[in-house]
């Protein structure tokens, strides 16, 4: 019952302009995002994670160093190519009221995997690759660590909506609908017979509140902690963890 902590990088000067900076090198974080991931690193401090793994990115790389800087325990940092951002192509660096008007800024909204960004990727090949990699590497850590390892993986917007839709068994085209802010942290946990969401888009509780410690001895008689809680469960520190999601989710 491994659990992921994907969580997007802070706030970025293309951000602010809003500027679609894609795959764009030099894009770093602004000294807002930069406070944020600092106090990311901060309500991650007490979590014991096994890895942290990484888009390739600049503003990437920058929250990943801050996620592990000051922790007492090793925590590695591992570059995953399939966590880069969106290949948006022709749409890299151009303003969003600009694209806003081209005849595909619709279809992005409502139909997503039908989507082709003119000379870059489409929206389905980047679900699947960044789902892909996602569950490698839970697979991956739970062989390394054991069923109750702690993992975080940062990467961008769109790339984490998709990996949510995926865990909640969304189709594509509903993915729009997920909330995911600058720095902000999003669990899900994965076991034998389906993910969880622990929580979407959290930015300020606390994280290991969130997180349900390995059980102290097997309980007798019951089946194995993967099964749903019918009724809705004990809520936090039980057998279902949840939080709504807030706020607003600026394009990467």
């Amino acid at each position: 019952m491994t659990t992921v902590l994907l969580i997007r990088h802070g706030r970025t000067s293309a951000n602010t302009a809003g500027i679609l900076a894609g795959r764009s090198s030099g894009v770093e974080l602004d000294a807002v995002g930069e406070r944020q991931v600092s106090d990311v690193g901060t309500r991650l401090a007490g979590v014991p994670l096994r890895a942290v793994v990484s888009s390739p990115l600049r503003r990437c790389r920058q929250t990943s160093q801050a996620v592990v800087q000051g922790r007492s325990d090793s925590c590695p940092v591992t570059i995953e190519q399939g966590l880069v951002e969106c290949g948006y192509g022709e749409w890299t660096g151009k303003a969003l009221r600009d694209l806003v008007k081209d005849k595909l800024w619709s279809t992005v909204q409502t139909q997503p995997s039908a989507v082709r960004f003119p000379g870059g990727e489409s929206m389905t090949e980047m679900s699947s690759r960044a789902v892909n990699a996602i569950r490698s590497w839970d697979v991956r850590m739970g062989t390394e660590h054991g069923p109750h390892a702690v993992w975080a993986a940062v990467s961008h917007g769109d790339v984490i909506k998709a990996i949510l839709a995926d865990a909640l068994g969304m189709h594509l085209d509903a993915f729009q609908r997920i909330l995911v802010d600058p720095a902000s942290v999003s669990i899900v946990r994965y076991t034998d017979s389906r993910p969880y969401v622990v929580t979407v888009n959290s930015t300020n509780a606390d994280l290991g509140q969130l997180l349900q410690p390995p059980p102290k001895k097997p309980r007798s008689r019951r089946k194995a902690a993967d099964d749903a809680p019918v009724g809705g469960g004990l809520g936090a520190g039980g057998d279902a963890l949840t939080e709504p999601a807030t706020g607003t989710a600026p394009v990467d």
